[in-house]
């Protein structure tokens, strides 16, 4: 039996320089926790399962609304494993994330990695809407399949709207099913962990990194607005957070 459920998020300002949360809504397989956060004045809420999901024909979703001023870091106590459904009629499972950061506000999106086991289909789709004066760190890693296994099909989606207006739009598509080639050369070569990071900064008006090649399998990518993007492939999970966490830490610095 598929699982719909939906989490909702609303931060605010508490008028004594911190974040108060005064929607915290948790729904089936998704369980949200107010934790303890390391960056003053951030808020900080956890995404825990509470069942395995996403299953075959489920539909979950996470719904995120950071008030102007307010400052939120969300991310989740371990990986997300997307599976297969309990018959052959399942159909795919969905994972949609909706986001809206107000004026003056950030959010740090940095959940854990999310696998695609060996016979799931997950379609996964992030829609930010993103003030002017937002800023936002979203990092997103996919990892092919579990140890010694192949991939299931996995389509992920990202859009980003700053102001009213397009900054990103990209689809990727990896497994059975996916366009000719994802797996070649010029796409994955064999590796089998996937991210990206990306940074909104409306310091990057004046002054923004320019692109370049980090390493032969990650690139830094600046994009036509305040925001770069920094895209990545890996052997494994590990090695690819620390590629993102090196080039995160880096852009700290330098803003």
């Amino acid at each position: 039996m598929s699982v719909q459920a939906t989490a909702r998020i609303t931060a605010v300002p508490d008028g004594r320089g911190a974040t108060a949360l005064p929607v915290l809504e948790s729904s089936g397989p998704l369980a949200l926790r107010r934790t303890r956060s390391a960056l003053a004045p951030y808020a900080r809420v956890t995404v825990v399962g509470a069942m395995t999901a996403p299953l075959g024909g489920d539909r979950l979703a996470i719904e995120a609304d950071i008030g102007d001023g307010a400052r939120l870091t969300v991310d989740s106590a371990a990986a997300t494993v997307a599976l297969p459904g309990a018959g052959p009629d399942a159909g795919p499972a969905t994972y949609d994330m909706r986001l809206a950061v107000g004026e003056g506000a950030e959010l740090r999106w940095l959940p854990e990695q999310l696998i695609s086991a060996y016979g799931s289909e997950l379609r996964m789709t992030t829609r930010v809407e993103l003030a002017a004066s937002a800023r936002l760190v979203l990092r997103e890693e996919q990892i092919l399949g579990r140890h010694g296994e192949t991939t299931g099909t996995l389509t992920t989606r990202l859009t980003v709207r700053r102001a009213g207006r397009p900054l990103l739009d990209q689809q990727l598509a990896y497994g059975p099913g996916a366009p000719g080639g994802w797996d070649g050369g010029a796409v994955l070569g064999g590796h089998r962990a996937v991210g990206q990071l990306l940074v909104v900064d409306p310091g990057y008006e004046d002054t923004c990194p320019e692109s370049r090649l980090l390493s032969p399998t990650a690139v830094l990518t600046r994009l036509a607005g305040p925001a770069v993007l920094v895209t990545a492939v890996a052997a494994d999970a590990r090695l690819l957070r620390g590629v993102l966490d090196e080039v995160l830490h880096e852009l700290r610095g330098s803003g």
